[in-house]
């Protein structure tokens, strides 16, 4: 089980009531993230589980070849780091707690420098030779479900409780592609919560109906370029318009799947593996009763 972490502690942050801790610090992210884990551990039972972390959320890669990418959400951009995410100040401050429950409880934390969570659950989904249930709020993840491979996403825009279970048949239900075209389909549609243009004038029913036709972005440029192609004028033109962007968007939405995370520990601990630094933390943060829930499902799924 690879668990896209900001994307859970953003829902958490925002799903869960205002609750702080005794000292006057906001918990809720952290509170609704731990009983995330609780409810996903406790429903599927996973003998490895992977909380994917954002080394860098904006990649300097990517905007190098897309420079719209992400640009809306910096706050300040930093030389020979990462550039600074707007994040509300009180969800800034929940994160290093959640760093230091996971690491009482011994739970896997895996980021690769220079690279987002997506592309460490893109890594470890393609490299895992077992079973791959992806959790996420998160639509580009799309691109990794695969039958096959039996790698499938549990979505949960909707909520943890009422997510839904992402397969080829979903994907193909939903968009009318299959889930490797996911990523073309994206680049075409665009988003602009990451800030991908996409091609003006191509919304979802026309990406989909053109990878239908032509199966990725290669064929479709092929296809617009070719004067003696069957594509019609209205899309051959914005095809054509939107060369540039095409020419380098596919390798931003793309999520990596090759990055060498060397062998960590994933495996799920039968219980916390320091039990006393879980309580001491539980006390200090108000959080008695949700790192009480994850100990028992640690337990019962052992």
């Amino acid at each position: 089980m690879l668990l896209d972490s900001a994307s859970m502690y953003f829902r958490a942050f925002f799903g869960v009531p205002e609750i702080k801790a005794p000292d006057g610090t906001p918990v809720n992210a952290v509170r609704g993230f731990l009983d995330f884990i609780s409810r996903l551990v406790g429903d599927y039972g996973p003998t490895d589980l992977v909380c994917c972390w954002d080394n860098d959320w904006r990649p300097q890669w990517r905007v190098d070849l897309l420079p719209s990418y992400k640009a809306h959400r910096v706050v300040a951009e930093k030389q020979g780091a990462p550039d600074v995410e707007e994040v509300p100040d009180p969800l800034q401050v929940q994160v290093p707690i959640i760093l230091e429950v996971l690491e009482a409880f011994g739970l896997c934390v895996v980021g690769a420098d220079g690279y987002e969570a997506d592309d460490v659950i893109g890594s470890f989904a393609s490299q895992a030779n077992q079973p791959v249930d992806i959790v996420t709020g998160d639509r580009d993840l799309f691109q990794l479900v695969d039958d096959d491979a039996d790698v499938r996403v549990l979505y949960i825009a909707r909520g943890v409780g009422n997510h839904e279970r992402v397969t080829n048949d979903w994907v193909r239900n939903k968009y009318a592609i299959d889930a490797h075209q996911y990523a073309d389909f994206a680049t075409l549609r665009g988003d602009a919560s990451d800030g991908l243009p996409g091609v003006a004038g191509v919304g979802e029913k026309t990406a989909a109906t053109l990878l239908q036709r032509f199966g990725d972005i290669d064929g479709i440029v092929a296809a617009a370029n070719d004067p003696d192609g069957d594509m019609g004028p209205g899309p051959r033109g914005k095809i054509k318009a939107a060369a540039d962007y095409l020419a380098v968007a596919p390798q931003v939405v793309a999520v990596a799947r090759d990055i060498d995370l060397g062998s960590p520990a994933t495996r799920l601990p039968a219980e916390p593996v320091d039990l006393q630094r879980v309580a001491e933390l539980g006390t200090t943060w108000g959080l008695e009763s949700p790192v009480q829930r994850l100990t028992e499902v640690l337990l019962a799924s052992s």
